[in-house]
């Protein structure tokens, strides 16, 4: 389908501004937080992460959709994102490894999105006002029942998007056979991250983000996973408890929300940054060896610094566009975290590192 066959679509923002472009995958309606994503490639992992899930994820590089999409590449089994906003949607993708072009896929998943607007200046938006609400429509122009519809979606704080995406039930990863039992939290895990733990010789069970503590040492792990995973950490109280009481049991890794919830779990406290971290470029620097790493990241909240108990846990890892808590090691049980994702799909392997450091704990 060309550009010029598809059908008008609307970007309302909740500060009003409006957006007219074209229809990019699925016709319809849909609404969430929108967010951008620096990444010059990697569109597939991005969305089928389910730290999307409830985001409208704008993507800053121009030409999106040229090496269309493989099975091969994905991080769930669906696309996980609200909707998709693009400069210009690629109709003519060439890769040996394609299966299906972008436009194709997002129409058989149902997501709704919308090319042809100026991204630069809604990216230049978020970043000067921060990250807001909008909706996109194909099928209602009317800016006042665009507007009443807006009104309904529920802000991003508070909100306990990891129970409402993760597994029903647990199950094995893969062949489930390896050296080390390995229990994985899920609040929205990539499959990369699995795959990584499987390749380092360990049995993985992966369980419902409400998994009490007590359920999961009856598994008899030698270490637990804390997966990445979408909204706000701090509704999901639970998986804080649950944290807490694992602590000191077995050792602990944990991944993005993961690395937010065991912040919680410590005592620490965490907060909406203003327009997140999206991309596969951001500067991070190691604390502990004072190397600097580029790595891959997807969050919309972080753990503030200063409520982070000293005598509890130290920070580890800092971002240094901004000086934002990246990673803590705690002080009194085998446990740390990062803010980032060391797995990198997409992104570089920078920080493949700590999970050989997991493998090393789950030794000990």
């Amino acid at each position: 389908m060309s550009r010029v066959e598809q059908p008008p679509t609307t970007l309302l923002l909740a500060n009003g501004t409006v957006f007219r472009g074209m229809s990019f995958g699925a016709l319809g309606e849909t609404t969430g937080e929108v967010c951008f994503n620096t990444g010059m490639t990697g569109y597939q992992e991005v969305l089928t992460d389910p730290s999307y899930a409830g985001q409208l994820v704008t993507m800053t590089y121009p030409h999106i959709g040229n090496t269309g999409i493989n099975p091969e590449d994905v991080e769930s089994s669906r696309i996980q994102v609200a909707g998709f906003i693009v400069r210009d949607g690629v109709t003519t993708p060439s890769n040996w490894r394609m299966t299906q072009p972008l436009q194709e896929y997002l129409v058989e998943n149902g997501i709704v999105g919308i090319q042809g607007i100026d991204t630069r200046m809604l990216v230049r938006m978020i970043r000067s006002e921060g990250a807001m609400n909008g909706i996109i429509s194909s099928e209602d122009t009317g800016l006042d029942s665009l507007k009443d519809k807006l009104a309904q979606v529920p802000a991003m704080t508070g909100l306990d998007l990891a129970s409402k995406i993760t597994t029903e039930k647990p199950y094995p990863w893969g062949k489930g056979a390896g050296r080390f039992k390995v229990v994985a939290y899920d609040f929205g895990i990539k499959w990369n991250i699995l795959r990584i733990l499987e390749d380092h010789d360990c049995a993985v069970t992966v369980v419902p983000a409400h998994t009490p503590a007590g359920e999961t040492l009856a598994l008899s792990p030698d270490g637990v996973f804390l997966s990445n995973g979408p909204g706000d950490p701090a509704p999901v109280k639970p998986a804080v408890k649950a944290v807490r009481e694992l602590l000191g049991q077995v050792p602990v890794f944990g991944i993005c929300l993961g690395h937010q919830i065991l912040a919680l779990a410590l005592g620490a406290q965490t907060y909406k940054l203003k327009f997140g971290h999206r991309g596969i470029n951001h500067p991070v620097k190691n604390l502990e060896t004072g190397q600097v790493e580029v790595t891959s990241q997807n969050h919309g909240f972080a753990v503030d610094a200063d409520s982070l108990d000293e005598s509890v846990a130290r920070l580890t890892h800092l971002n240094l566009n901004d000086d934002t808590v990246e990673g803590l090691r705690c002080l009194k049980y085998p446990a740390y975290s990062v803010q980032y994702h060391p797995e990198a799909s997409p992104g570089t392997h920078d920080s493949r590192y700590l999970f050989e450091e997991f493998i090393r704990m789950l030794g000990d």
